[in-house]
Order: C-alpha cells, then sequence, then structure tokens
C-alpha cells in the first residue's frame, strides 16, 4: 500500500531558530496519526511545509509516492491534501453553502447554481457524517458545527489526507467527543489524517500512531498501546512530568480580587459581559471555564484596565482599581498573564532581561529615578531564566528568538516572580506544561456562557460531563 504522506529528513530555520531538524514522518490511508508536542516544538511548521505554505530548507515530501516541490500549495490541494486550521477560515455573514463554494462556485451560463451547490453540501454531509444545515449562517453556529463546516469544505475537494492543526482548542468536552467519533469515521472510509494536539487525553483515544516532536526534533514515534499518558508527555518535555496536580484544599482568608456588577462591550461595540460580579478569595484558585467567545477575554481585559468597563467595579483587597490604567492597576497588585502573549505580554525587540522587568523597568532596584540599573536588569533576568527554565542561550537575547512556549515562560516568570496579591491567568499552560486542567487545579469553577457566569462549582462537586453542557448552553445553573 503506497503512502499518503512521505517526509524524508525536513529541515526549516527562521534565522537563528531551528523550527523543524531532519524529521521523518508518514501516514497511510485509513490512519490517524497524532503529531504531538508542546506549543514551540515545531509541529505548525512541520504541516506548514506539507500543505505549502512554508518552503524548507531541506528534505522531501512525497504525496502519493510522488515528490511535492516546496511551497506548492496548489500542487498540495490538487494532490488531495486538506488543512483544517486552528482559527476558522470561514465568512460568519455566509451561509454553510456559501462558505463550502468559496472561490471554486459550480457556475452555467456565468450564474452560480447555488440549488445544486447545496444539493452537493447536503450529500457531503451525509456521506461523511456531518450533519449540517446547508442553510444555516455561520455566525449563528456553535463552534463545534463551524468546525464540521471547515472538515467539509476541505472533503468537498475529494481530500484523502487531512490534516488538522489543534482541532479542539475551542472546543466543548462534548464537542470534542463528537469530532473525535467524526475523525474515527473518516478513517474509516479510507481518509489519513495528521492530527496535531498537546492534549494527551485525546491521544489516547483516537491515534493509530504518535509521532512526537519536541524543540524542532523528533523524539519518538510510538502508540497509545505502546505508550502511558506519563510516557507519552516525559517524551514531549524531556523530564517527568505530574499529570495530576496533587493539590489541597485551599485555605481562603478574605477577598482578594471583587468584581460587581461589571459590564462590557467587545470590538463590535456588542455586550460581552452582562452583569458579571464574582469574588476571589486570598488563598484560592477560581477558574473560569467557556468556550472562546463568550466574554472571558473581555472580563480579563477589563479586571486588568486593557478595555473600558461600561459599569461596574473591580476591588483588589476591598480597594476599587482604576479603569483603562493597566500600568495602576498592576501598582494595586494584579498580575496578569495575558492569552496573547505575542500582542500583550512581550516586546518581542526587547532583551529576555528587559521583557521580564516590563512593568517595573521604573522602579528600584531596576532604575533609581530618571536613570535605569542595568546590572541589576541583567542579573533579574539570568536568574528567572534559570528558575523557569527558560530555553534561551543567553537572557539578553531578544524575546522574538524564542519558541512560544519559551515566550509564555517568559511572561510567566515576570508575573509571578513579583509574589502579588492577585493573579489574573488567561490560558496560562498553553505551551508550557501538559496535563493541566480546570477541575484539577482549582478550588471553585465559574462556568461562562454568553457573557453570564451560569454556574458556580465546588471543583470537588463539578464533572467534565456537567461543565461542558453549561459551556454549551444547556439549562441550569448551580452554585
Amino acid at each position: 500500500m503506497t503512502n499518503l504522506l512521505d517526509v524524508e529528513r525536513l529541515s526549516k530555520r527562521f534565522g537563528s531558530v531551528l523550527a523543524n531538524q531532519e524529521i521523518s514522518l508518514s501516514v497511510k490511508p485509513g490512519e490517524i496519526v497524532a503529531l504531538l508536542g508542546e506549543n514551540g516544538a515545531g509541529k505548525s511548521t512541520l504541516v506548514k511545509a506539507v500543505i505549502g505554505l512554508v518552503k524548507p530548507d531541506s528534505g522531501t515530501i512525497r504525496v502519493k509516492g510522488k515528490e511535492l516541490p516546496y511551497g506548492d500549495t496548489a500542487g498540495a490541494i490538487a494532490r488531495g491534501i486538506g488543512m483544517v486550521h486552528q482559527h476558522f477560515q470561514l465568512v460568519p455573514v455566509m451561509s454553510v453553502t456559501e462558505n463550502l463554494i468559496l472561490g471554486d462556485e459550480p457556475t452555467k451560463f456565468g450564474l452560480i447554481q447555488m440549488q445544486k451547490a447545496r444539493r452537493e453540501t447536503a450529500e457531503l454531509s451525509k456521506r461523511y457524517g456531518l450533519a449540517i444545515d446547508p442553510d444555516a449562517i455561520i455566525e449563528d453556529l456553535p463552534v463545534g458545527m463551524a468546525q464540521r463546516v471547515e472538515i467539509l469544505k476541505a472533503l468537498r475537494r475529494d481530500v484523502s489526507l487531512l490534516i488538522l492543526d489543534e482541532p479542539t482548542a475551542v472546543l466543548t468536552p462534548q464537542e470534542t467527543d463528537e469530532l473525535l467519533e467524526v475523525l474515527r469515521n473518516l478513517a474509516s472510509k479510507g481518509v489519513g489524517i495528521l492530527f496535531i494536539t498537546h492534549k494527551l487525553r485525546e491521544v489516547m483515544a483516537i491515534a493509530d500512531r504518535v509521532v512526537v516532536l519536541r524543540n524542532g526534533k523528533l523524539v519518538g514515534v510510538t502508540s497509545p498501546k505502546e505508550s502511558s499518558e506519563s510516557q507519552l508527555a516525559q517524551m514531549m518535555v524531556g523530564r517527568e512530568v505530574v499529570l495530576h496536580v496533587e493539590k489541597g484544599p485551599g485555605n481562603p482568608t478574605g477577598a482578594a480580587l471583587e468584581v460587581r456588577e461589571l459590564e462590557v462591550l467587545d470590538d463590535r461595540r456588542l455586550e460581552a459581559v452582562r452583569g458579571i460580579s464574582l469574588q476571589v478569595n486570598a488563598g484560592e484558585i477560581l477558574g473560569i471555564a467557556g468556550v472562546e467567545g463568550n466574554g472571558q477575554r473581555e472580563l480579563v481585559e477589563a479586571i486588568c484596565g486593557m478595555r473600558n468597563r461600561r459599569k461596574g467595579k473591580v476591588l483588589v483587597a476591598g480597594k476599587e482599581v482604576p479603569n483603562l490604567k493597566p500600568h495602576e492597576v498592576h501598582a494595586a497588585g494584579v498580575a496578569h498573564i495575558p492569552e496573547d502573549r505575542e500582542r500583550h505580554g512581550l516586546v518581542a525587540t526587547y532583551s529576555i532581561s528587559d521583557n521580564l522587568v516590563l512593568n517595573r523597568f521604573d522602579q528600584e532596584p531596576y532604575a533609581k529615578g530618571w536613570i535605569r540599573d542595568l546590572d541589576a536588569v541583567a542579573r533579574n533576568g539570568d536568574e528567572l531564566v534559570r528558575r523557569y527554565d527558560i530555553r534561551t542561550p543567553n537572557a539578553s537575547a531578544p524575546a522574538s528568538s524564542l519558541s512560544g512556549g519559551n515566550k509564555q515562560k517568559t511572561v510567566v516568570a515576570r508575573e509571578l516572580s513579583q509574589n502579588l496579591p492577585v493573579v489574573v491567568a488567561s490560558q496560562p499552560t498553553r505551551g508550557v506544561d501538559v496535563g493541566s486542567e480546570i477541575l484539577s487545579l482549582s478550588d471553585r469553577v465559574a462556568v461562562l456562557y454568553g457573557g453570564k457566569i451560569v454556574a458556580t462549582f465546588d471543583s470537588k462537586l463539578a464533572n467534565r460531563d456537567e461543565i461542558g453542557r453549561l459551556m454549551a448552553g444547556s439549562e441550569g445553573s448551580r452554585s
């Protein structure tokens, strides 16, 4: 049987960063191969080379036995490779059918044959077991359904190899389980699947083979039958990993952070946070669970002074903190680990040492009046690089030279090393560690849906399925 994909000794360098080093892998028809690794391991670079979005420096890519030229996206698609990106490539105001035919519309006498396209969409949906309304508008669909549209877009071109880049990043637990079943069904029809993830549960549930990358190198090829989650995690990070956090009960000692009747608009000037009130006590971890787009980003930014609060108050240790003044919110005692480390966490052209004092560069011991103490900045940088295991030749290197995971470590090191009374962390484990979940880390879990907190649980009493239903908008609440 000819492999659908053969990658042999592929390498790619971006400046001084070696993203891929002589990586080889293959995918057979009907096989699900998990490409596993932390953020920054080189997974996305590798698959972008396969689809033609990145030109490798060396190595060979063969599709169905025939060599594929570097950077030939059209050739990759023509040979049956489809890719579902982590961030959906859909037009929200268009229907499912319109999105599927966009750029490849069936026409007759110069007119688009919408009825024919609609029938094709329905037939494709039925053939692959991806139930979807051809007339539904994308922006009205749940995230899991929108992802089905992305997969159907790829399958419409007679895809024989489907690449999925972190496909469960924005799904509820139930939607994730449904997606895994969809992928099993596609594999049973002979479609080869290359599934990029850093989530071990999904790998164990679905993969036939597992290819593990670390720091741009291939460190192992195995299978779920031959490996445990702990063994896979150790391959990913190069050291023993604690997958289940041994966490004792919290000892709350009074309100550290209070949010009262908070209302916040999103970038479209629509209400994203709708009268949220919450309290986080000192010595307690409150986890916020919610599917992307339900107000968590706006909530975090409003608390941290980065987004205007239309109504409501934020208090730290009983004292109100100012609106739209991040530096003053930080001075009041709030550390912030942002979701987007590139935009809000780092200055790429600054050194790692400078980034590690980014929100206190004007304070002692890093400055005396208008004069900066560069030696103190450098000593702090060296210490935090060592303590937080930031992988870099030295702390004077620019932040742009770091991998994604090490950029996140830099942000985490800066914020946690200050020992502030409140830490607001948005997606903090992206690229830093594996196996940490909201139920194992939190003392309480609040579920956010449609800009409101719909339920609050003691983490010991919560379960994954109930939280997943609430994240998807099912009725019911507990507190």
